[in-house]
């Protein structure tokens, strides 16, 4: 077994994987990584499969030192990353000698970089996954739902002499947000006002500050429910909600369960990993899709790997 131990890190850093399914009905969250697509690539880049458990990080505050010679990968935000003060940019595998320090330092582009080591990084697995939900305490290295602490050691078992990859171009998501969040709308969509559906999909709105893994406020002009008092009821992963002062919350891989306010929809889940790129102030734009459209899109996505 190889490992790495880590020198700094923040409570935004976190083991995940593709999340825990099968358990909602018993009020346990899906967790997993927020940008499934860059877990994905760095996954792919040492052949691992692509649930493998991987470090999410989070705006960057978290170095790591090696201590075997071994072969990483990163996919996802730029985050400043460097190898010994050299730069290091993300979606490709690369070489870590041991002694050597991989750092994060600050957001350069997206907010979350996804770091991959062969095999997968090792884990308990609590409910079927290793993803780190914190505020059910599941997940991460101990199965306790810890964020990664400075001191600790993260161990992996896979083959670590392998031929170096870099994604092409045609191959890297997209992080900007020059296209629109496409939304499969929802079954409270007819129950809100016109001119809240014209401006919910016609204007712009801004990321709160007020985000965590469990969602992200939109700030815009607020919107305007008519229909009668909901009984709460399951809510699924990228669910636009709209509480009482008409401010839309995106909710994320640690949402609850069931809720109780009106939903316009739910985003996508290839605009889901968009928006989990994006830092608090972004703006961003609404678009409606049909399911029949937005399955077909995750389908072709996923067979790019």
């Amino acid at each position: 077994m190889s490992r790495l131990t880590i020198e700094a890190s923040t409570p935004l850093c976190l083991l995940q994987d593709a999340g825990r399914f099968g358990v909602r009905h018993l009020g346990v969250t899906q967790g997993g990584a927020a940008d499934w697509r860059s877990m994905s690539w760095a996954n792919w880049l040492l052949g691992n499969g692509l649930d493998a458990p991987v470090i999410e990080i989070t705006l960057g505050g978290f170095s790591v030192v090696a201590e075997d010679d071994c072969v990483l990968a990163l996919a996802g935000a730029d985050l400043g990353a460097q190898v010994n003060g050299e730069p290091l940019a993300p979606w490709r595998s690369f070489r870590l000698h041991k002694g050597q320090r991989l750092q994060f330092t600050q957001p350069l582009l997206g907010a979350r970089a996804y770091l991959a080591a062969p095999g997968g990084f090792d884990a308990p697995r609590v409910l079927g996954s290793s993803s780190t939900v914190v505020r059910e305490e599941l997940g991460g290295l101990d199965g306790m739902g810890r964020a990664l602490g400075r001191g600790e050691s993260l161990g992996y078992s896979g083959n670590s002499v392998m031929l170096l990859r870099e994604l092409s171009s045609e191959q890297r998501p997209n992080l900007n947000l020059n296209e629109p969040l496409d939304v499969v709308l929802g079954a409270q969509i007819g129950e809100f006002s016109g001119q809240s559906l014209f401006d919910a999909f016609n204007s712009v709105w801004s990321l709160d500050s007020r985000a965590d893994r469990m969602g992200i406020r939109l700030l815009g002009t607020p919107l305007q429910y008519q229909g009668k008092p909901m009984i709460s009821e399951g809510i699924p992963l990228g669910a636009v909600q709209v509480p009482p002062d008409g401010q839309p919350i995106v909710l994320l891989n640690d949402r609850q369960t069931i809720g109780g306010y009106p939903r316009l929809g739910a985003l996508t889940p290839l605009a889901l990993a968009r928006l989990a790129q994006c830092l608090p102030g972004a703006q961003v734009r609404l678009r409606p899709v049909v399911q029949e459209v937005a399955h077909r899109e995750h389908v072709e996505y996923l067979q790019r790997f």
